[in-house]
């Protein structure tokens, strides 16, 4: 199988579960701690390399210990790290995920964490089998690299600016509930609703909408397919997003089908939300 390139978020993951969230002025003990590689952009690629797949992350971290920490820790999962920047007196992004009833999030990914256009390898990129463009990271950057691809661009998410050019390069397009609404300009209240705002971006490999309570919408030339929700127990739903968009993106880099690559995309979200914490754990599918 060809490589991956995931350009996209890199951050020290710290998952706390909790009972209850306390009040101000409160305490609560934390009865489960995790501390691991995370953003979306990490947690994509740990869903390729766990799926497989060859996989090139590209990203930011700083030149703490912390950022010299996940970049073993990433290259330790089978994923090349060659690509990911150091930057100069910065601290690495750290994301705080309270566990308790669902979930909250606290961030530090100030700017300086984000990618700039000079930090992209685009012999990499034009090199790639595929290419995944978290679109977090500024959408001039986004547009570059999705520019650079030969192969084919799965964009994740909704951009702030220039979404007709990047919507322009993309092959597989992925957006949970609100960034469809976002992409489209549509509202999105049933899978109906979702299916009529993907052919809107047609034509396209395929375009996957999430639709809150009710699944996941696919949208391709000649096909459509509603997967349900399924009846898993959801602890955390932090990573869901990014285990779909790995393994949809492993199945069609390997030949599959539409149908066969969105079963396999939400079996491997599925799996995900049932553990604290946004790391997938795709080993074996």
């Amino acid at each position: 199988m060809d490589e991956v390139v995931v350009v996209g978020q890199i951050a020290r993951d710290l998952v706390l579960v909790v009972d209850e969230v306390p009040d101000a002025g409160g305490t609560a003990p934390v009865r489960e701690r995790r501390e691991v590689l995370g953003g979306k952009g990490a947690n994509i690629a740990v869903g390729l390399a766990q799926l497989g797949a060859p996989v090139a992350l590209v990203g930011v971290v700083g030149d703490d210990d912390v950022g010299e920490r996940l970049i073993a820790r990433a290259a330790a999962d089978g994923i090349a790290t060659g690509a990911v920047v150091r930057r100069p007196d910065q601290e690495t992004g750290l994301i705080v995920d309270v566990v308790a009833d669902g979930w909250r999030y606290l961030e530090h990914l100030p700017d300086d964490l984000l990618l700039r256009e000079e930090d992209l390898p685009v012999d990499l990129i034009e090199g790639a089998a595929a290419v995944v463009v978290q679109l977090q990271q500024p959408p001039e950057v986004a547009l570059k690299a999705a520019r650079a691809a030969r192969g084919r661009v799965v964009l994740d998410g909704a951009p702030e600016r220039l979404r007709a050019e990047l919507l322009e390069c993309a092959d597989v397009v992925r957006a949970d509930h609100r960034e469809a609404e976002l992409l489209t300009g549509w509202t999105i209240k049933t899978a109906d609703d979702a299916v009529n705002a993907a052919r809107e971006l047609m034509p396209k490999e395929l375009v996957a909408f999430a639709v809150d309570d009710v699944g996941n919408v696919f949208v391709w030339d000649g096909g459509e397919l509603v997967v349900p929700l399924g009846d898993v127990e959801v602890v955390d739903t932090t990573g869901g997003g990014d285990a779909f968009v790995a393994a949809l993106t492993f199945a069609l880099t390997r030949g599959d089908g539409p149908e066969d690559a969105a079963r396999l995309a939400v079996e491997a979200s599925g799996a995900t939300v049932t553990h604290p914490g946004g790391r997938p754990e795709l080993t074996g599918r």
